[in-house]
């Protein structure tokens, strides 16, 4: 007697089958992805080949003709940047961030800005009220007669609403939140979001029709939902941005249309979002007075340089343990340039001291080109010799103490003498001795000699 066919569970992310429920994926570790589906029975009919016919023939690669894809501005310059010069034709665009950095009021602002231009756009708010969409539009300045609105969760009302409108754009916010009736599940569910966005995708290519869509992100600030949503669309864009500061960036993860090393900087004001075209002041002290322990690098954000200052603090501690407090830079970093410094540069007795390094603006560098500028305000603030405001510093520190070369150094120098900065330390420094000497301002006066004798 034959056995009948066994239920067993797939998932909907990765494809890992089990013949049990179970409510975390053994594979991808995803939750809720795993959906029973019937065993296909029966014969499995092999496909025929087509033979392809007129333009669909495969020729050769030089001979294919090449189409221009124009970017139209949306109105926003910063946004333009990342986009690679403007919303493409047909082009799906995703936009992720964590909750309440402020997604939906940048994508108000681009279709404010498209329908001002003579476009007509349709926003489509499946978390908000059409109500609650009309005060921030009042607040930001937002009301233009070609913007209409709509609130709706259902994907077929949704497309209802795009065949009578007939928008240049179209906006949905967000992706986890709409539901169509041709999959099961609850919104947000992979198999949901998977159906919205092939459906939004599809309506995009078939009509010329560009769609921004908002994703939201996990924990651990992953996009939410299946990795088909990032290879579907056809730009990525990552927002973001503390809540402890009012400076937020947008990133391109990927751009089929242009670069993805790009960075738009904006700033949340009362009044919504604001571009900041030259955000060279945003992440350095209004100090007028030479202070010890800071010193200024030039960090790179995407192809964009900025200058950052970076600030330390040393204080003699009498616990068994001193304290390594760091905020804005990598703390394993940190703890490799103090044991440098101490081992390389002759600063004794770090070991006893209390360290605490920070940056300007709440801004985070993780690149090791600041690594000599970290060193740079720890001597400073261990000599309390203040450092010269017209000098920038970046350059890798390595173990043996010698300052190594970073990445794009002329356009570091080039930014940093455009704002003033006409002393440079960088590789030429040779070691990081040679460059925490350079760096110390001249000076004889009693408490300075007492704390060089004392390191």
């Amino acid at each position: 007697m034959a056995r009948p066919p066994a239920s067993s569970f797939r998932c909907s992310e990765c494809g890992w089958t089990t013949v049990k429920w179970a409510g975390r994926c053994g594979e991808c570790q995803q939750w809720g992805t795993v959906v029973d589906v019937a065993e296909q029975t029966g014969i499995v009919r092999a496909l025929k080949p087509v033979a392809p016919s007129g333009d669909r023939r495969a020729r050769p690669i030089a001979e294919v003709e090449v189409a221009e894809t124009p970017h139209r501005p949306s109105g926003i310059g910063e946004f333009d940047r990342v986009l690679g010069g403007g919303i493409v034709a047909g082009a799906a665009i995703l936009l992720s961030g964590e909750p309440g950095v402020g997604k939906s009021t940048l994508l108000l602002e681009v279709a404010a800005r498209a329908a001002a231009g003579g476009r007509r756009v349709l926003y489509v708010s499946a978390e908000e009220s059409a109500a609650q969409v009309r005060i921030r539009a009042g607040r930001t300045g937002a009301l233009t007669p070609e913007l209409y609105l709509a609130a709706e969760t259902d994907l077929a009302t949704i497309l209802g609403q795009v065949d009578e409108v007939s928008p240049d754009l179209l906006v949905v916010d967000s992706v986890q939140t709409v539901s169509s009736s041709l999959s099961d599940g609850l919104p947000g569910q992979p198999s949901q979001v998977r159906e919205v966005a092939s459906t939004l995708i599809r309506i995009a290519k078939e009509r010329q029709l560009p769609v921004l869509i908002v994703g939201h992100v996990t924990k651990d600030g992953t996009i939410a939902g299946p990795r088909l949503l990032e290879h579907l669309v056809d730009v990525v864009c990552q927002f973001e941005g503390d809540r402890q500061t009012s400076l937020r960036f947008v990133r391109a993860l990927k751009n089929r249309f242009g670069p993805t090393d790009e960075v738009g900087c904006f700033e949340m004001t009362g009044d919504g979002i604001a571009e900041v075209p030259d955000p060279s002041g945003l992440f350095l002290s209004r100090s007028r007075a030479a202070v010890s322990g800071t010193c200024v690098t030039v960090a790179l954000e995407g192809r964009r340089a900025l200058p950052v200052e970076v600030q330390a603090l040393v204080v003699e501690s009498k616990a068994p343990q001193p304290r390594r407090v760091v905020n804005g830079v990598d703390p394993s970093r940190v703890a490799m340039i103090l044991a440098v410094l101490e081992r390389r540069a002759g600063l004794r007795r770090l070991a006893e001291h209390d360290v605490y390094v920070s940056t300007v603006g709440g801004v985070r560098l993780v690149e090791p080109a600041a690594d000599l500028a970290i060193a740079v305000a720890i001597a400073s603030a261990v000599r309390d010799r203040a450092v010269p405001h017209e000098l920038a510093a970046f350059g890798e520190i390595s173990l043996a103490g010698e300052v190594r070369p970073v990445t794009a150094a002329k356009q570091r120098s080039a930014e940093a003498s455009r704002l003033g900065y006409s002393a440079i330390l960088d590789v030429e420094a040779g070691s990081v001795r040679a460059a925490v000497d350079r760096a110390m301002m001249a000076s004889t006066s009693p408490r300075e000699r007492e704390l060089d004798a004392a390191f």
